[in-house]
């Protein structure tokens, strides 16, 4: 090949060295993001692009580029149904059941439509949301006009990345073959494909809670909630103090939200039984710390929706949801 390839420009600004390298704008970002969803780039052009991005980090502008060419490509597919508030799942979890499952749907259950999304299982030894959703009766919707029959009938629809996006699932199926945690699993976070009005992003690691943030702001993103979750879910940890980066109508701010239960060394769950979710839902089985775990995520979900004007209110609020549930009726 004489001719430079189009996508060569953009790894190119990336790997030129430690002095004329630099991060991509979000225009570059969103272009080079558009061609990679297009297939029209090579595979040694896309695992060079993605290890670049990953070794120096992505910045707020290139995850902010390449979300809004992935919320287009998904917009392409047919008209998004509504919901109140997205929900990123991406980590799988495997050293404590996903209780934030019971949160998600305790909102539901009180009129809140939650779309959650995130990718059929990638890492060996993790319970993916929607195994363990399956684990509960409640379905993945395959596209988006299903999924909003899911929402309208129960106020809750999961939709694996495989449906959402295929380019974007293709890529976060690379990391067994790079070695490398890709950037898709930043990007993926943020997507928000329906466009709800608010957003529960987690992290692994804290230093992307202000990516994140000054992304969404970036992208107009008008509520947003970002914190490290247990196992880089969006679940709090009761016995923690949880650090709360936040966009409300539009705002950055932080919030420090403190522990609910006394700090203790919680057991890793070794059985994983995702059967105890219900369990925990209809009142049979008795654990304060999922519990607290439960109503805990909850209240940052009410917070971010606008329905609690401090951690307290929302904390209070998210109790008395739970103490009120249908224990008859999980979905």
């Amino acid at each position: 090949m004489t001719t430079e390839h189009p996508f060569a420009p953009y790894v190119r600004i990336l790997g030129k060295g430690p002095t004329l390298s630099r991060p991509l704008s979000f225009e570059e970002s969103k272009t080079a993001a558009g061609m990679i969803l297009q297939g029209e780039v090579e595979p040694v052009q896309l695992g060079a692009f993605l290890c670049l991005l990953r070794v120096k980090t992505e910045t707020p502008d290139e995850v902010a580029g390449f979300v809004a060419a992935a919320r287009e490509a998904v917009a392409a597919t047919g008209t998004p149904p509504k919901a109140d508030l997205d929900w990123s799942s991406y980590a799988g979890k495997s050293r404590q059941l996903p209780w934030f499952l019971l949160s998600a749907l305790l909102l539901a259950q009180n009129g809140v439509r939650v779309f959650m999304q995130g990718p059929e299982d990638h890492t060996a030894g993790r319970l993916y949301s929607r195994a363990a959703l399956a684990a509960l009766g409640i379905p993945s919707a395959k596209s988006l006009a299903e999924a909003g029959q899911h929402l309208d009938q129960r106020n809750f629809a999961f939709m694996a990345l495989e449906h959402l996006s295929p380019g974007l699932n293709k890529m976060l199926g690379l990391k067994p073959l790079l070695g490398l945690r890709t950037p898709l699993h930043t990007i993926g976070r943020m997507l928000n494909p329906l466009q709800a009005p608010a957003a529960m992003v987690s992290v692994f690691h804290p230093f992307y809670r202000g990516v994140h943030q000054q992304a969404a702001a970036k992208l107009g993103d008008q509520r947003l909630a970002v914190f490290k979750g247990e196992g880089g879910e969006a679940e709090r940890r009761p016995e923690k103090p949880c650090q709360l980066q936040l966009l409300l109508a539009g705002e950055m701010s932080e919030e420090e939200w403190p522990a609910i239960l006394p700090e203790s060394a919680q057991p890793h769950d070794l059985g994983m039984d995702p059967a105890r979710l219900k369990a925990l839902w209809d009142g049979s089985l008795d654990d304060s710390y999922a519990q607290a775990t439960v109503t805990g995520t909850a209240a940052i979900a009410l917070r971010v929706l606008g329905k609690a004007g401090s951690p307290a209110e929302a904390q209070k609020l998210a109790e008395e949801m739970w103490a009120k549930r249908d224990k008859n009726k999980i979905y």
